[in-house]
């Protein structure tokens, strides 16, 4: 098997470029460069600088490098900023997306893992959210990522491929303080980046129906992440009829609360009470994944905790915010 890692040089990118290279797999890394880095990237595996939008790009290096299987990760990601500019997320994510199947069939290729989102899923009311869970996107991103989904299934028995789309749940953490995410956008970077600029760590809302009043999310270790993909790649390998729609989650929920007290506790910052501020719109109480189909289908699960997340991804930050040491 030899694949195509599309946005390989990202943050959960590089992380299955890594697992899957170190595992024996062929790989070559197309990215433009426009969030990712050629740094990330492991010895001896190539790098094609190049859009998901260039069919032509992507002729050239499906056919030069006789890949036979895709890992599509490329996408726009930030939820808030998909509102803003929906049409850019369409574009980007189901338009690139459509182009890479549509070379993808053209080079022959048989097997097509999708990296998708637990964004597709929406305002859930249930304890543990499963693949039969009704989709519901509350952001264009979510769309583009339902819509992403739709599109591989149709493209998969259209052209014969094996196809599999993986919903991360909330993803942190890193393998290495090097490969460690780069943006300020989710929970642990955000209060990294509060507790670095002497602020205290802000909760939206502590009146929910949970554990202690604040919303309860499933988070998973990147690493868990890369070891699903190279699981599911390993799986499409060996059955050409696989199709398959996973959660990718540790099953678990953690509250907004406690995911604060663990990163106080880990930057030395035991003292600092974070402040509590008004619920956020369209914020579930509850979203955790059940893991359980991924199991089954995969044999996989995730190993890592909270705590480990938590520590891999400080000494990522701190690798880029020495000031944020004490």
């Amino acid at each position: 098997m030899s694949w195509l890692v599309t946005g390989g040089a990202g943050y959960i990118g590089s992380h299955v470029v890594r697992e899957m290279a170190a595992a024996g797999e062929r790989l070559v890394v197309l990215d433009d460069l426009s969030s990712g880095s050629s740094a990330r990237l492991p010895a001896g595996v190539a790098l094609e600088k190049g859009s998901v939008l260039d069919r032509a790009r992507l002729d050239h290096v499906l056919r030069e490098h006789e890949l036979t299987g895709v890992v599509h990760i490329a996408a726009r990601k930030q939820v808030g900023e998909s509102v803003e500019r929906p049409l850019e997320y369409y574009r980007e994510n189901v338009e690139g997306l459509r182009t890479v199947l549509e070379a993808s069939a053209a080079a022959g290729v048989r097997h097509f893992l999708f990296s998708s989102s637990a964004a597709v899923y929406g305002m859930t009311d249930v304890d543990l959210v499963t693949e039969d869970t009704p989709c519901a996107p509350m952001s264009p991103y979510g769309e583009t990522k339902l819509a992403g989904e739709w599109l591989v299934q149709a493209a998969g028995r259209a052209h014969g491929f094996a196809t599999a789309c993986l919903r991360y749940f909330n993803v942190a953490g890193a393998a290495v303080p090097e490969l460690a995410d780069e943006g300020v956008f989710n929970l642990v970077p955000m209060v990294f980046d509060r507790l670095t600029r002497g602020e205290a760590p802000v909760i939206f809302g502590d009146d929910y129906p949970t554990a202690d009043g604040t919303c309860e999310r499933d988070y998973v270790h990147v690493e868990d992440v890369a070891s699903a993909h190279l699981a599911a790649a390993r799986r499409l390998a060996a059955d050409p009829e696989t199709r398959l729609v996973l959660n990718i989650g540790r099953g678990e929920g953690a509250s907004v609360a406690q995911i604060a007290g663990v990163i106080l506790d880990v930057a030395g910052c035991e003292g600092v009470r974070p402040e509590i501020a008004p619920r956020r719109p369209g914020d579930p109480a509850r979203v955790v994944a059940s893991a359980e189909l991924a199991r089954r289908e995969l044999d996989w699960s995730a190993k890592y905790g909270v705590r480990d997340m938590i520590e891999s991804a400080w000494r990522g930050w701190c690798l880029r915010h020495p000031e944020a040491q004490r």
